[in-house]
Order: C-alpha cells, then sequence, then structure tokens
C-alpha cells in the first residue's frame, strides 16, 4: 500500500511540474508575441483642436484616431504617443527619439529634406483672421507695418520671415510666443495684435469654441496643396509604406470621411489623386 502512495505521490509530483513548464512555455510565447511588435512613438505638442487635443486627460483629435485607425489591428506595430513641445517633436525625430509625428504638419522643402512624409490625410488652406472692425488689412499685400504672433520654426512663421525679406522697406511686425494657438486667437480678439495667418480649420473652430464673434476670415490664394501629413523619420521607409498603403485604405473604406466629419464637420480630404 505504502508503494502505491508513494508511487502516486510521484506521479502527482510529475504531473505538477509538467504543469509548470507548460505554463512557463505559454508565458514565454505570450511574451515572444509581445516582443515581435515593434513600439511605434509617435510626437505630437497636444494642438491644436481639433486635429489634437486632450479630453479627460487621454489625447484624441482628428489625427490622433487617423493614427489609431492606421495600426488597428496591426500585427507588426503597436502605437504610443508622446507629447512634447513643438520644438521637441522635430528634436526627437532628428534624435531617432520618435518614429513619427502628427500635429498638422504642412508641406516645406526644408522638412522634406530632413524627414520622410507619408501620404496626406486632410486639406486645410491657410486664410487671414483680422478684427471684423479693422478695413486695413484685406490681403497679405496690407500686412506691412502691422504685427502678428507666431510660434518659431511653423509655416506661417517661415512664411512672415520670407514676406519680411521680400519687403524690407515695410516689413510686418513678427511678435515670437509659445502659447497656444487659442490664446494667440484670443489675444488678437482683444486687440494685442493686428492679424493672423493660421489653417482655415483651426481658425474657424476656435472662432466658434471661442465665442469669437469680433473676428472675420480672409481666404488666402495658395501655389500649392494645402495638405496636412504625417511626418517619419529618416530611415523608417519600411513604416512609410506601411503608413501610406494604410491611409489609402482608410481613404477608400470611407473612415478618413467619417473622422473628418466626425471632428471637422464636413469633408475636408485630399484629392484622391494625390494618396499615393
Amino acid at each position: 500500500m505504502k508503494k502505491i502512495v508513494k508511487y502516486s505521490s510521484l506521479a502527482a509530483l510529475g504531473l505538477i511540474a509538467a504543469g509548470v513548464l507548460a505554463a512557463c512555455s505559454g508565458g514565454a510565447k505570450k511574451e515572444g508575441e509581445a516582443a515581435s511588435k515593434k513600439e511605434i512613438i509617435v510626437a505630437t505638442n497636444g494642438s491644436p483642436k481639433p486635429f489634437i487635443y486632450e479630453e479627460n486627460g487621454e489625447l484624441t483629435g482628428y489625427e490622433i484616431e487617423v493614427v489609431r485607425a492606421i495600426f488597428k489591428d496591426s500585427d507588426k506595430y503597436d502605437v504610443k504617443f508622446e507629447k512634447t513641445e513643438w520644438s521637441g517633436v522635430f528634436a526627437g525625430l532628428d534624435a531617432d527619439r520618435y518614429n513619427m509625428a502628427v500635429n498638422n504638419l504642412s508641406y516645406t522643402k526644408e522638412r522634406a529634406e530632413k524627414y520622410l512624409y507619408a501620404a496626406p490625410i486632410a486639406q486645410n488652406p491657410n486664410v487671414l483672421v483680422v478684427k471684423k472692425d479693422d478695413s486695413s488689412i484685406k490681403s497679405l499685400a496690407d500686412i506691412g507695418g502691422k504685427s502678428t504672433e507666431v510660434v518659431q520654426a511653423t509655416t506661417s512663421a517661415k512664411q512672415l520671415e520670407a514676406y519680411n525679406a521680400e519687403h524690407p522697406d515695410n516689413p510686418t511686425i513678427l511678435n515670437y510666443t509659445k502659447a497656444d494657438f487659442q490664446q494667440i486667437m484670443v489675444r488678437l480678439s482683444d486687440g494685442q495684435f493686428d492679424y493672423k495667418i493660421f489653417d482655415k480649420i483651426g481658425v474657424e473652430t476656435v472662432i466658434k469654441n471661442q465665442g469669437l464673434d469680433n473676428l472675420k476670415v480672409i481666404e488666402l490664394p495658395s501655389d500649392q496643396q494645402p495638405y496636412v501629413y504625417p511626418l517619419l523619420a529618416q530611415g523608417q521607409d519600411e513604416l512609410k509604406s506601411f503608413v501610406d498603403k494604410r491611409i489609402k485604405e482608410l481613404y477608400k473604406d470611407g473612415t478618413l470621411e467619417k473622422l473628418s466629419k466626425q471632428f471637422f464637420g464636413d469633408t475636408y480630404l485630399p484629392a484622391e489623386a494625390d494618396i499615393k
């Protein structure tokens, strides 16, 4: 009887050991599966709304949700967002700290020389914003001697710096700031400077949400497609191919249009021919 008990105990111990090994083996497999996915870190400075903003402590907005849709159900990539200052977006791409960035980014030749542009995800032309009672500014031809606020290294800042280089006898007055766009628009409404150049969607959203009814929007001519793009660090060619393919799929299946209507209130999409 004792031998039988002893044998049973050994058998039980064997079964337990086998179970532990099986559990460890299963755990290792799951860890291996997780480790096989590459983490893609996407940088943003968290504005402007409705492209990017925080709600209940979590980033959302058109660009954020487009990125989530791009990487949804991917068996190769996991996506993580990291909020940083505007200048930190580009410094992080340069240092390979970030793989990708979204921040209502338009095309410039300088950026194209340093980074990879993915396919465009929105159409967003620039406009000129002034107070309704100011009849002295009707177009870009009238901004000489007038003042504005700009964030260093933004597209509008570079545009106006180029304007001053071409008009040294009557430059526009640039006040550099680190304020976000909502704050800048409130100060324009209060008369602290004369005009602002920014994108149409952002301007119309802030005027509506902040109740800045004393501001008016003037359309501006453009010699290039006013598109918004995800930006990738150099060397991320494989990731760019994946992102471009997914953007094209999201365009065709209606996801981009659905998100555009959700966050912008209308369809602001690039021409299908420009999504390559």
